[in-house]
């Protein structure tokens, strides 16, 4: 069987930058085996296979894997796929606004696409479920250990590691100074009681310390248990981030815009942009957005 297949940088304006996705089209006929041995092949964060949707007013059904398993909801894939398939209805170049509609483990979700000439797509969000905290951490030692960090490196201001899930668990790190995130890294045996035993996804480390004045946070995320080492830009976890942000900066009410830089550290520079809105109960909703460009196109036999 030999079906067609895309592959996009996420969360960038330019090729070479953000998160690489791969795209297989009309994957209804393989079974999880086969689509779990084609994300190992492709090796990228994340694959993304595309199927029939079950209600046939949506734009697909979409599986997204990892090399080592399936995951219900990322934000990348999420992004990418629909500005992919809003050019593929559409046309490249063209200007025109769309609305794609996927169907996700998670759930359904609806993603605005704005098409315009010369400039690359761009497509956004509304998170299916509001973070929420999930569980604690060990103490700080055992988290710069994992980190090959010390302790007095972790923590700023207010802020303190903290876990939150929308779908998919993340711990939160803080970091002191960017010189100190830059050096962090997955430290063998220590990482697993850090985080592995704490049922995460991954270790999102973040400082306020930036490359950009227009960014808010410089992040990293790490996630060898999902088989990724670090991630050059990953939405699922910005948007667990926000229940962080709303935590810990204490926003008034109102819509309030951060843009998050990531991937700095493995050349991939990356921006992916967070809206958070604020009630009078707390964090109401977040709303996840970003660019994406194709950078190649093909077949694979299976």
């Amino acid at each position: 069987m030999r079906l067609a297949y895309s592959t996009l940088d996420v969360f960038t304006d330019r090729r070479f930058g953000g998160n690489p996705l791969a795209v297989v089209h009309g994957a209804g006929g393989l079974s999880d085996e086969e689509m779990l041995a084609i994300a190992r092949e492709f090796n990228l964060s994340e694959t993304v296979f595309i199927l029939p949707a079950e209600n046939l007013a949506h734009s697909a059904r979409m599986r997204i894997f990892t090399p080592v398993k399936e995951l219900p909801f990322a934000g990348h894939p999420t992004v990418g796929t629909a500005a992919l398939l809003a050019e593929n209805k559409f046309g490249q170049g063209r200007d025109a606004d769309a609305m794609i509609v996927l169907e996700e483990g998670i759930g359904t979700l609806r993603v605005g696409v704005r098409l315009r000439k010369d400039h690359a797509p761009y497509a956004e969000f509304d998170a299916p479920k509001v973070p929420v905290e999930a569980g604690s951490l060990p103490p700080i030692d055992v988290l710069a250990a994992a980190l090959g960090l010390i302790p007095s490196e972790i923590g700023f201001e207010n802020h303190r590691p903290v876990c939150y899930a929308s779908g998919n668990a993340f711990a939160f790190v803080p970091i002191a100074s960017r010189e100190a995130i830059a050096r962090a890294r997955i430290n063998g045996a220590h990482w697993a009681p850090a985080f592995s035993e704490q049922g995460l996804v991954g270790a999102y480390l973040y400082t306020r310390q930036c490359e950009h004045t227009t960014s808010s946070f410089h992040v990293r995320m790490f996630a060898p248990d999902a088989g990724i080492p670090e991630d050059p830009a990953t939405g699922s976890a910005a948007v667990c981030f926000a229940g962080v942000i709303a935590r810990f900066d204490r926003l008034p009410q109102g819509t309030h815009r951060r843009m998050i830089e990531q991937g700095f550290e493995m050349s991939r520079p990356s921006f992916v942009s967070l809206v958070l809105q604020i009630d009078g109960q707390g964090l109401e909703g977040v709303r996840i957005g970003g660019h994406s460009v194709r950078v190649s196109e093909g077949t694979i036999e299976v």
